[in-house]
């Protein structure tokens, strides 16, 4: 294509890199105009094709011939320094990363110890952590709200679901935060280290198990005629360690970043409480923390959107793209952050049989989080102008990497 400074594509495809990323809503803004489906180039050279409108995303993640499996693209994975590993290439042996019969039976063993009562238990361990963590702060003056209670936050919640001993809360947030940083050296370290933690805490809870989900997955591993295989148990530990904590530490980072960038929104918050469940799904659908889909692969030559994609295709939906193009009920401009936005239509736990298992986790955290940061804290502003905060700069996820502050307890 032509070097014009509006065109959005290097050498015939879109880059999404470390720049791409910093700039990635006025840059799927761009692409949306140009049509809901693009070939693009991912982390490590690898090359496929990202979805950026709203209907043509909900097709993909439901297509039939979109999968998980990633055998036809074995070829350009090992180029890239991917070892294929079925039925996953990222996390292991776990649910997010398999397809039927698999997903099904892994995902129907998970949510019977995954359960929604299981999830409002955590209301007032979510809202004890955050009103600890503001308690640790000073007063007033200036903090980065990232290390201070984004992060700490959601690594509390899930380390007391799982059953996580607090010895290990220290390396268990760091390398949660760097798992999902797939450009990032120490994303496989990471990895590899949370790993071995859960093959280790799994081996204890076996010996003395506790009231934890960790303990509830061991229970369905070895009760249940081994219905879990061990490697789908330590798989599905690691995905709900890094699925639970570093998507929502960006999801409270992104919300109040939107709200400091959006002069009245936070005061009508704080006026009016009620309208926090619902600001949190504007939050998800304006700026989610899970910025595309993992990863599916064509099966077979297919259509999407009018175009060939051919078998062993990377294909990525940019799910936070899709909260921008969905039709909203009671209109209104998408570009716009309100938090009176009633019911907000978005994609940011995808679509299908992969919608997010955690999500109503997520959501609780965030609206109990959100609510007592905004009560607790009258005064709160950017310390830095917006433009110069830094991004994570590769992997699915969207947030900054710190969030400097000048802020001041009630």
């Amino acid at each position: 294509m032509s070097s014009d400074e509006r065109c959005p594509y290097q050498d015939g495809r879109v880059v999404i890199d470390h720049a791409f990323k910093a700039d990635s809503p006025a840059r799927f803004s761009r692409l949306r105009e140009l049509g809901p489906i693009h070939p693009a180039e991912f982390h490590l050279g690898l090359k496929g094709w990202v979805i950026v409108g709203y209907d043509l995303a909900r097709e993909a993640l439901t297509h039939p011939a979109l999968l998980k499996d990633a055998t036809p693209a074995a070829e350009a994975l090992a180029a890239a320094g991917y070892v294929l590993h079925r039925p996953s290439v990222g996390l292991g042996a776990q649910m997010m990363e398999a397809d039927p019969p698999e997903h099904t039976r892994l995902r129907r063993l998970v949510s019977a110890v995954f359960t929604p009562r299981r999830t409002a238990e955590m209301a007032p361990r979510v809202e004890q952590t955050a009103h600890s963590l503001i308690d640790a702060m000073p007063p007033s003056g200036e903090l980065d709200l990232v290390e201070a209670f984004n992060a700490p936050l959601p690594a509390t919640v899930i380390a007391g679901l799982l059953g996580i001993p607090h010895r290990h809360h220290h390396d268990f947030r760091r390398w949660a935060g760097q798992a999902l940083q797939v450009a990032s050296p120490e994303h496989r370290p990471a990895l590899a280290a949370l790993h071995a933690l859960l093959t280790e805490l799994i081996a204890d809870k076996r010996r003395r198990p506790q009231d934890d989900l960790l303990s509830a997955l061991v229970a369905v591993r070895d009760e249940e005629d081994g219905r879990l295989s061990e490697e789908e148990l330590v798989g599905t530990a690691l995905m709900l360690v890094v699925a639970g904590h570093e998507t929502t530490v960006n999801l409270l980072g992104n919300a109040v970043l939107a709200l400091l960038r959006h002069p009245g929104q936070p005061e009508l918050l704080r006026a009016r409480p009620e309208l926090m469940p619902d600001a949190v799904e504007e939050f998800l659908r304006y700026d989610p923390s899970v910025e595309r889909s993992t990863s599916r692969y064509a099966a077979r030559d297919l259509l999407l959107g009018g175009v060939a994609i051919p078998r062993g295709s990377m294909v990525a939906v940019a799910l936070g793209s899709a909260g921008h193009d969905a039709p909203q009920p009671g209109g209104g401009d998408p570009a716009v952050l309100d938090v009176t936005r009633p019911g907000a239509r978005h994609l940011a736990f995808g679509h299908g049989i992969h919608h997010c298992l955690g999500a109503p986790l997520a959501r609780l955290e965030a609206t109990i989080a959100l609510r007592t940061l905004l009560t607790r804290i009258p005064e709160l502003e950017l310390a830095v102008p917006a433009d110069s905060l830094r991004w994570i700069g590769s992997g699915i996820v969207r947030g900054v990497l710190s969030l400097p502050v000048r802020y001041r307890v009630a």
